[in-house]
């Protein structure tokens, strides 16, 4: 399918006051303010409807060339949970115990994090981005053709943010969850070779009694330069 141009159309946009933007952008800031990264999930269901708008809305996401390199696979059963959790684990001790340096596990030992990942199959769902490294155009032969992706990681990466945003303003806490090597996940899943995993975002509500580290933001004059 062409997700490309087809001509041009007017630009859907309606300009509103500045007061109301500001107010709007105040309200939006402090809401992403409280959102927190969480490794205690209550395993509560969730209505898909959550997830299948939120993926609608990381999929209004700008990407290279419009080429929307991205694929969101939504595990739900518990049995693949399971599957994951078990390679996940396996992955993640041999990084702690053998792959991180030790300057890696000073900096993450103020997050309380170990090669043990219940979150993955606690939280009702788990939602597996993959960027699709390049495209496969099927030709009137039957064989395949590769398609150059432009700026894949870049796209992903701002898909991804845009997701965290709307499961947040959702009411949901997620988990951004990059177990080293990830290969394991196309096996699990059955994604094709131009699928690569990008990030593991385990989805729901905290657990009662959810703690989080005691951690700060950097401020806005250390972020934001004006020139």
């Amino acid at each position: 399918m062409n997700h490309h141009s087809n001509g041009f159309m007017p630009l859907e946009f309606t300009r509103m006051p500045a007061a109301e933007s500001i107010q709007r952008s105040a309200a939006f800031r402090d809401m992403l303010r409280k959102r927190r990264t969480i490794r205690s999930f209550s395993s509560d269901p969730v209505p898909i409807e959550i997830i299948q708008n939120a993926i609608a809305t990381a999929g209004t996401a700008p990407s290279g060339a419009n080429q929307q390199p991205w694929r969101f696979v939504v595990v739900q059963d518990p049995e693949v949970k399971q599957q994951i959790r078990d390679a996940a684990e396996e992955e993640e001790r041999e990084s702690y115990e053998h792959r991180m340096s030790a300057e890696w596990l000073a900096a993450l030992a103020p997050l309380g994090t170990d090669w043990r990942k219940p979150h993955l199959t606690d939280a009702p769902y788990i939602i597996v981005a993959f960027r699709l490294d390049y495209g496969i155009k099927q030709l009137p032969n039957g064989a395949q053709q590769r398609v150059k992706h432009y700026y894949p990681g870049e796209s992903m990466g701002i898909a991804v943010g845009i997701l965290i945003a709307a499961l947040h303003t959702a009411g949901l806490a997620t988990l951004t969850h990059t177990p080293s090597p990830m290969k394991f996940l196309n096996e699990i899943l059955h994604r094709p070779g131009n699928e690569r995993p990008f990030v593991v975002l385990p989805v729901g509500y905290p657990a009662t009694g959810c703690t989080v580290p005691v951690i700060t933001k950097k401020p806005l004059d250390e972020i934001m330069v004006v020139v």
